[in-house]
């Protein structure tokens, strides 16, 4: 399961935007680790510079110092279409005439194949979403290349025929613009330099730390179905759908796992979300134990929350590399068990004759899961109880997570009984539904579909992603052995 990119912009005049954006993007870097891009804009060219890898390989200060303009864009990416080499990297750059433009886009798109057949391409053939989208706005330029409007025009004609997940910052000569769409799923927020009353340059990120970094006053989030447009006469904003259209449904996983604990989003600190999280979990599954961990990094606040919860001491049982990315969005999985072992270590002295409670915030195939269970257990832990701060990953997500199929998804083939044994735990418990959404503070809006099944947009049932295991797929579940 993967998280699928993060987006910046900002229009500053006077101001060093590329270095503004290379902060920017790098306070994102949790979002997508496969590449890096920006694309700078000085009034009359637009200037892209994108490569594979972390935002800190692809930038330095000589490039930097070579991007000039008030205005740009960032992304960092993680696939959920398409390749993972440098023709995926974002931003994606079009031309129309004399106007160009570039696109930077967090999500994943649901009506591929009719947007194909409107830009004349063959769906999954050559091109990303990104590039599907980029492709639909230049076809959707209507005689006015010469106008200031004209990108703005164009958005307006394009974005109602886009289904999906998208959260887009994009730029032309003299304007940035962000997008969210009607559901909202990915976040997008807006900050501000200078005072309310005199501001001096504007930003918009996928999460508020964005912002903080490059010292920016965050003033709100992009609304679902929102249009935002930036420039010399400053903000404005404008619908791009009917209100009718517009249903909010921001992914419910955000605040589980995705987002930084720093960030703020719909006016919540994630951090004190998760850290809730945790202390529902010790009220509703308790267990006697002596200490209470969280796995690095996402697992941490709620097993802080879970142990003053349950007056169980709380303690360090793993020591994180921090050069190593994210397992959870790692391309493939042997990749990901390769840098379980990699990235976390156990403190075997604290660790050792222990019963331990061990909060995680998901479980989606379980294979590191298991590999992690049974690291603790040849470190001397006397008993590993999971605890899990999602309720079970039973759904792909369609909505800008590369989520695996239902075949590879643990909790939706096999009982409580037969994934506690897979794993190799003494217990297992996820929180309920009812006290995630407790915990996060808000009764609705928000898409929980990879949790129940309900999804906010039309889905093909027959999609691959949705097969269930079956007799000819079965999900393969032995038991972990104590010592293999």
């Amino acid at each position: 399961m993967k998280e699928a990119c993060g987006v910046f912009a900002i229009y500053a005049p006077g101001e060093d935007v590329a270095h503004k954006t290379f902060d920017g993007i790098f306070a994102l870097q949790h979002r997508g680790q496969e590449s890096a891009g920006m694309a700078v804009a000085d009034g009359e060219m637009i200037t892209v510079v994108k490569d594979t890898g972390l935002v800190a390989s692809v930038f330095d200060d000589r490039t930097l110092h070579g991007l000039s303009g008030s205005l740009a864009i960032g992304h960092t990416r993680y696939s959920t279409a398409g390749s993972m080499d440098w023709t995926s990297a974002q931003p994606v750059y079009r031309t129309v005439g004399s106007i160009g433009f570039a696109l930077a886009h967090n999500g994943n798109l649901t009506n591929t194949e009719g947007l194909a057949e409107r830009v004349g391409s063959l769906p999954g053939i050559g091109l990303t979403d990104s590039d599907m989208l980029a492709e639909l706005i230049a076809r959707s330029f209507q005689g006015s290349e010469q106008s200031d409007r004209a990108l703005r025009d164009a958005l307006q004609t394009a974005l109602p025929l886009i289904e999906g997940a998208f959260s887009l910052t994009l730029l032309d000569a003299d304007h940035v613009y962000g997008v969210r769409d009607p559901h909202g799923f990915r976040p997008l927020c807006l900050g501000r330099f200078g005072s309310e009353e005199h501001p001096t340059g504007w930003a918009l990120a996928s999460e508020s730390p964005a912002l903080d970094v490059i010292g920016a006053t965050f003033v709100r989030e992009v609304e679902p179905g929102e249009l935002v447009t930036i420039g010399k006469d400053g903000v404005s904003s404008e619908r791009y759908v009917d209100e009718g259209v517009i249903a909010p449904h921001l992914c419910i996983f955000e605040f589980v796992y995705f987002a930084r604990p720093d960030s703020t989003l719909r006016g919540r600190e994630v951090h004190g979300a998760r850290r809730r999280m945790g202390e529902l979990l010790a009220a509703q599954a308790p267990v006697e134990a002596d200490m209470v961990m969280g796995v690095p990094d996402s697992g941490v606040p709620a097993a802080e929350g879970f142990a003053l919860a349950s007056g169980t001491v709380y303690g360090q049982g793993l020591v994180k590399n921090r050069y190593i990315g994210r397992t959870f969005i790692n391309p493939d999985q042997d990749a990901r068990d390769k840098n379980v072992r990699r990235k976390l270590n156990p403190l075997r002295e604290n660790i050792k004759g222990k019963r331990l409670v061990v909060v995680d915030d998901s479980i989606v195939r379980g294979t590191t899961t298991r590999a992690l269970v049974r690291m603790l257990r040849d470190a001397g832990a006397k008993e590993v109880h999971l605890r899990i701060s999602s309720p079970p990953f039973q759904w792909p997500c369609f909505y800008g997570i590369d989520t695996p199929t239902r075949t590879e998804l643990l909790a939706a083939n096999n009982t409580l009984e037969e994934i506690t044994a897979y794993l190799g735990c003494d217990t297992l418990a996820y929180i309920s539904l009812e006290n995630l959404v407790s915990a996060i503070g808000f009764t609705d809006g928000f898409c929980d579909a990879c949790l129940t099944g309900n999804y906010p947009t039309n889905v093909l049932l027959e999609m691959p992603k949705m097969r269930p295991a079956t007799v000819d797929e079965p999900a393969d579940l032995q038991p972990a052995l104590p010592g293999v």
